[in-house]
């Protein structure tokens, strides 16, 4: 207990009892009032000296090593780094980097006039950030600049050992001119990508087709087969064209095995079967009748009329007037034999090749054919 504390008690404590003596004096206190107020004047000294005893501290100050001192407010400095260009991973592209530097002199004895602490701050900071950034493309920019904000974020000494410092509200950008030539390369480089997917698909498309579908007839025949395993029909009607489109894919000649298959296109004799040579040429009409042959449709089916028709005019165009001449009058015994007027496929023939008559009667009298040949 503090001894000024012990002494204000007591004097406070005897005011008290002279004040309560003069007034019963004079107001003729009863006699069982003097007890009562000593008691309270007694009571109220005992809580007091007790009250300052609670409150007295564990390690009471005489007995502490050194005085209680105020702490000294810590001292920091700061200065703010605008635009400073940092390289990227890609040349020519170079980060803008803007950020507050803070920073505190590890020895603060030292002569300001002497040692440069701001530089210094300012130079570790940016060699910090420099080797992040070096790392990066240009179009990381985002990311980069979160990955600056945590490692810039702590207090490092410099390389002299001189300062500590840090960075706050770091900015990190690209220059206008430079991102909109990165969105330039980057659609550029999708584009290329997507082109070289679709020609290498197209590689392997001819590739396909040209060195497995079309390398033979044969593999032609048996690929579309496959993609019409229902119909074998149409695959036996398509052995022609097929037996076609691999020749030409491999710039060859149809084999002699399928040209039976190809309507116009005599079969060759073979090495074992050899054709008995002729004394003399085919006519148009055992023509006509070897390409109906290989064309395979009965007489009976419509479209042997609709195909007639079609060669017929094809031969006239290119200058066959012969074989044109022999497919009508086949097409005339063919619809002849037929005879149904109301037939849905029989179509009147008309007389693309010459200017007689209706009747027949022909006025050029170096008409070889005759009156009756009503078509050529």
């Amino acid at each position: 207990m503090h001894p000024g504390h012990k002494a204000v008690t007591g004097f406070v404590t005897v005011i008290l009892a002279l004040l309560a003596l003069i007034t019963g004096l004079v107001t003729r206190w009863p006699l069982w009032a003097w007890p009562v107020s000593a008691a309270i004047l007694g009571v109220g000294a005992a809580v007091s000296l007790v009250w300052e005893r609670r409150r007295r501290p564990v390690i009471p100050p005489e007995c502490r090593l050194e005085p209680d001192l105020p702490i000294a407010p810590v001292e920091r400095w700061e200065c703010t780094v605008r635009d400073v260009a940092l390289p990227s991973l890609s040349d020519d592209y170079d980060f803008l980097f803007s950020a507050t530097v803070r920073w505190l002199p590890r020895h603060p004895s030292s002569d300001p006039l002497v040692v440069n602490a701001g530089g210094l701050a300012v130079d570790a900071v940016l060699e910090r950030a420099r080797q992040v950034t070096e790392r990066y493309e240009p179009h990381r920019c985002s990311l980069v600049q979160h990955r600056l904000d945590g490692e810039l974020a702590t207090m490092v000494p410099d390389a002299g050992g001189f300062v500590t410092a840090m960075a706050e509200n770091v900015r990190l950008r690209l220059e206008d001119a430079d991102r909109e030539r990165l969105a330039k390369l980057a659609t550029v480089r999708k584009n290329e990508a997507v082109w070289e997917h679709e020609r290498k698909w197209e590689q392997n498309k001819r590739a396909y087709l040209g060195e497995d579908v079309l390398r033979t007839p044969g593999s032609a025949v048996v690929w579309w087969l496959a993609k019409n395993d229902e119909r074998i029909d149409k695959t036996v009607a398509d052995i022609g064209l097929l037996a076609e489109l691999a020749s030409a894919a491999h710039d060859q000649p149809v084999p002699a095995d399928f040209h039976r298959f190809i309507p116009g296109l005599a079969p060759q004799p073979s090495a074992q079967d050899p054709e008995p040579e002729r004394t003399t040429p085919r006519t148009p009409d055992e023509r006509v009748e070897l390409l109906l042959e290989s064309v395979g449709l009965p007489e009976g089916d419509p479209r042997l009329t609709l195909f007639l028709e079609r060669v017929a005019e094809d031969a006239k165009l290119a200058g066959q007037t012969e074989i044109a001449e022999a497919l009508w009058r086949r097409l005339d015994r063919l619809t002849a034999d037929d005879g149904a007027p109301d037939d849905p496929y029989s179509f009147p023939s008309p007389d693309p090749y010459s200017s007689a008559s209706p009747s027949g009667d022909s006025d050029d009298p170096d008409d070889v054919h005759g009156a009756g040949d009503h078509r050529l």
